[in-house]
């Protein structure tokens, strides 16, 4: 880990595209400005790991699931489950 030590209006670069700027210094916390091309995510963390997690939870579809999802949709559109589709 890089550790810097920087004043209120400097800034440090993360590459050619990505500034982070001291913005304010308040007793223990510190504003930061992030300016990054659109194509890059800027997240706090406690969001990122959120984000993380929702993502690993929507990709825990079962077949099974599937197959019941089918079954409720022909039981509201009047078929009975397993007929095809015309």
């Amino acid at each position: 880990m890089l550790v810097l030590s920087r004043q209120r209006d400097e800034t440090i670069m993360i590459g050619d595209e990505i500034e982070i700027t001291i913005v304010d210094i308040r007793g223990d916390k510190v504003r930061l400005g992030i300016s990054a091309p659109r194509q890059v995510q800027v997240h706090r963390k406690e969001v990122y790991e959120a984000i993380q997690r929702e993502n690993a939870s929507a990709t825990g579809v079962q077949v099974n699931d599937l197959s019941v999802a089918d079954q409720n949709l022909r039981k509201q559109n009047g078929k009975p489950p397993g007929a095809q589709k015309p």
